[in-house]
């Protein structure tokens, strides 16, 4: 469709170019017949004024002639017949003239008219038509354009079909071969089993006198296969709901408290005036709330216990599950009990004076929500305490009924998830409608956002619990308890103790026949060290330099070890002479060390202030400080020589002084040399930028300098193509003006020439 309306455009566009090419050959004709007209013209008012001149001159000498008449009459008798005939004829001649001329003057005019309206009419057409062209040459340029897109999409589309289209080619073939050589190993396959099968066939029938296996019967007396993936399986299940039931019994706990604390305060705050006895005793109910709730963690955590890897773990000898019903009974005796009481206590809070209508009909929503809340509990009570019974009565549930019962508990899970969205929905409108109560106090508000919150925890932790049912559900009804191979019947606790004893004794037989390896390294451990050694650039030499290096470092600091032992044994010595000296002059120098005591807390501050200072401000002068250190440090000495009161003391005094003083010497040592690697990093680093960035600037003064000369080359040739340009002008001026010059001169020589 698209090109037979590109074809009816280009004929359209086609037939109006030939119009307006026909138009303006008419335009041009009539321009010369306009020009042969104004030429027509032209020598029609030339030979009027010729021939006004002529009757000008004929005049003259008509009155030359008169003027001889009077003389001369007689002679002019005669003559006068002949210049009256003349003057006749000339008059007539003029008459004829003038109407001729007075004839062309219409035509022309009417002829000029004519041509003027024939011209307009031809204008305005042409302008339609162009106007019409160009509109038909921009739908046919938007049309090309838009049908070579189309184009090219499609030509990229047919390229990507055609990649796409070998590439299936080419997996066909792959495909092909595939199965050619599946149905050649299936042929294998198929081979080799029957012969395995006929094989297998033989030796029962030669070697197998009785096979229990064809009669659920006998095949029920056998003893099962234990099946551990399905205990870690049903373990990794238990966990998952001990953590589910963890976060509800924190939410409803949460619940329980913060609805006391609220009953606390609306619409009757305790601190302030007495509540109603039913809200007292309400409270009181909830006040015990943990002793209901925590049970239930504490019976699925004994439930998660008792499934590990070396039980069996059916729902005949899953005794722990009768203990988490007797808890889920007491908490739903629970909920009965305060049921009434909080029933009530709604009633109560819509008679009072502070209710409104919205009020009053959350309220009563929230009403027949907790009734309904209540009703689902019962109902799982009832469904787990059915699913309790074959533990305890075998004979109380059939195995039948075990599906059922596991759909209505996934079904009742998500009507309990359904209640507590209506519940959180209306104590939010319940929560923002008492906040616009005039009495409301910041408590209220704190409260019900806590009441609100834990609504929604606990709706959440109900919606995980409900999907991971439905999700596990499948799980639940086909693996609830395994038995023989082969049999239908399902496994007794007795055979599955059987069994677990059985696999206990395989187990220990197992054990006996493995023999201990050796220590050895393992695999993977070995393949990451070939990998290591491969991957290694050091060749042996390398490792055997720095082996030597190694061992060189370690004679030095032999060396230095021995060195600093001996100075150790020196200072020694030295110090038990200090010693000696000190005692003798210990007496003469008391007086000077209670002075300088005294000073000690300035001493210890410029220490502090020194300390503070050093890493912040940048070290002049290293000998003032290390100047400053030593008096401190003799302060110090000279303090602690005052405190102690024996030689020993003392000595471990200076001691512990002198060692504290070369770790935190070590450590600014550490530090300098850090930070100076560090900085000799940045340097490096710095030094790099810098390099790039002097190549980067002499690549761009390059550039700068080839822009710079293509600038002035620009400048050259605008300035020459300016210059020819008004050259070019000027040339035009000149010729426009001989041109008119030679129409002119054609024009007077036509002129002349008629």
């Amino acid at each position: 469709q698209l090109r037979a309306q590109n074809q009816v455009l280009k004929k359209g566009v086609v037939d109006e170019q030939a119009n307006s090419a026909s138009l303006k050959e008419q335009l041009k004709m009539k321009d010369q017949s306009l020009r042969k007209l104004q030429q027509e013209m032209d020598s029609l008012s030339f030979r009027n004024q010729q021939l006004a001149k002529r009757v000008e001159l004929l005049q003259d000498e008509l009155a030359l002639s008169e003027a001889r008449g009077k003389k001369n009459k007689k002679s002019a008798e005669s003559s006068s017949q002949l210049s009256q005939e003349q003057k006749s004829v000339f008059n007539e001649d003029l008459q004829k003239k003038i109407e001729e001329n007075e004839r062309l003057h219409i035509l022309f005019f009417e002829a000029d008219e004519q041509h003027k309206r024939l011209e307009a009419e031809l204008r305005t057409r042409l302008e339609v038509l162009e106007t019409d062209a160009a509109q038909h040459q921009a739908v046919v340029d938007s049309l090309t354009r838009k049908y070579m897109d189309t184009i090219e999409k499609l030509q990229n589309d047919k390229a990507k079909l055609e990649i796409k289209s070998q590439t299936l080619e080419r997996e066909a073939k792959d495909c092909r071969l595939r199965t050619e050589e599946c149905q050649q190993q299936l042929k294998n396959l198929q081979a080799a089993l029957g012969s395995r099968l006929e094989e297998s066939l033989c030796i029962i029938n030669e070697k197998v006198p009785f096979n229990d296996t064809k009669s659920n019967r006998y095949n029920a007396l056998n003893v099962p296969l234990h099946n551990r993936r399905y205990q870690l399986k049903l373990r990794d299940l238990a966990g998952q709901a001990l953590a589910f039931v963890q976060e509800l019994v924190t939410a409803l706990l949460n619940f329980h408290t913060y609805t006391e604390q609220k009953v606390q305060i609306f619409p009757i705050d305790s601190a302030t005036d007495t509540i109603s006895p039913l809200n007292q005793k309400f409270s009181q109910y909830l006040h015990e709330n943990a002793s209901y709730v925590r049970p239930l963690e504490e019976g699925m955590l004994q439930l998660f216990e008792s499934i590990t890897e070396d039980t069996v773990t059916i729902l005949e000898t899953a005794a722990k599950l009768k203990a988490f019903s007797e808890h889920l009974a007491s908490y739903l005796c629970f909920l009965r009990k305060i049921l009434p009481y909080q029933l009530k206590s709604l009633e109560e809070e819509c008679e009072s004076s502070l209710c409104t209508a919205a009020l009053r009909a959350r309220n009563m929503d929230l009403h027949r929500d907790m009734k309904r809340l209540t009703a689902v509990f019962e109902k799982l009570h009832t469904y787990v305490s059915l699913l309790a019974l074959p533990s305890t009565k075998p004979e109380g549930l059939l195995r039948t009924n075990y599906n059922l019962v596991f759909t209505n508990i996934a079904t009742s899970l998500h009507g309990f998830h359904d209640i507590l969205k209506d519940i959180s929905k209306h104590y939010s409108q319940k929560a923002t409608l008492e906040q616009d109560v005039p009495t409301a106090t910041q408590k209220l508000i704190t409260t019900n956002d806590c009441i609100l919150s834990s609504v929604v925890a606990l709706t959440n932790g109900v919606g995980k619990i409900a999907s991971f049912f439905s999700n596990n559900l499948d799980h639940f009804t086909t693996s609830l308890s395994y038995g023989p191979k082969g049999g239908t019947e399902f496994i007794s606790p007795l055979s599955a103790e059987c069994m677990l004893q059985y696999k206990k004794k395989a187990v220990a037989y197992m054990k006996s026949l493995k023999k201990p390896c050796a220590d050895s390294v393992p695999y993977e451990e070995a393949l990451a060290n070939r990998r290591v050694l491969l991957s290694s650039t050091e060749s042996r030499e390398g490792l055997a330099q720095q082996v030597q290096q190694s061992l060189e470092k370690i004679a030095k600091l032999e060396q230095e070890k021995e060195h600093w032992m001996l100075e150790a044994q020196l200072a020694k010595i030295k110090l038990e002479k200090e010693n000696q000296k000190l005692k003798n002059s210990l007496s003469g120098h008391l007086t000077e060390t209670v002075q300088e005591c005294s000073v000690l807390p300035n001493v210890a501050e410029q220490k502090k202030e020194i300390a503070e200072k050093s890493p912040r401000e940048p070290i002049k002068s290293t000998s003032l400080v290390i100047f400053r250190l030593l008096k401190i440090n003799i302060c110090l000495l000279k303090f602690l020589l005052c405190q102690a009161p024996d030689a020993e003391s003392r000595e471990d005094l200076i001691k512990n002084h002198y060692m504290s003083r070369i770790a935190e010497l070590t450590s600014h040592l550490q530090l300098a040399d850090s930070k100076s690697v560090h900085f000799h990093a940045e340097c490096r680093a710095l030094a790099k930028r810098l390099s790039l960035a002097e190549k980067s600037k002499e690549s761009l003064t390059e550039e700068l300098k080839l822009a710079s000369q293509n600038i002035s080359r620009l400048q050259a040739s605008k300035i020459s193509y300016e210059d020819q340009l008004s050259m070019m002008s000027d040339h035009l001026c000149s010729m426009n003006e001989t041109l008119t010059k030679q129409r002119e001169e054609i024009d007077t020589l036509k002129m002349t020439s008629k």
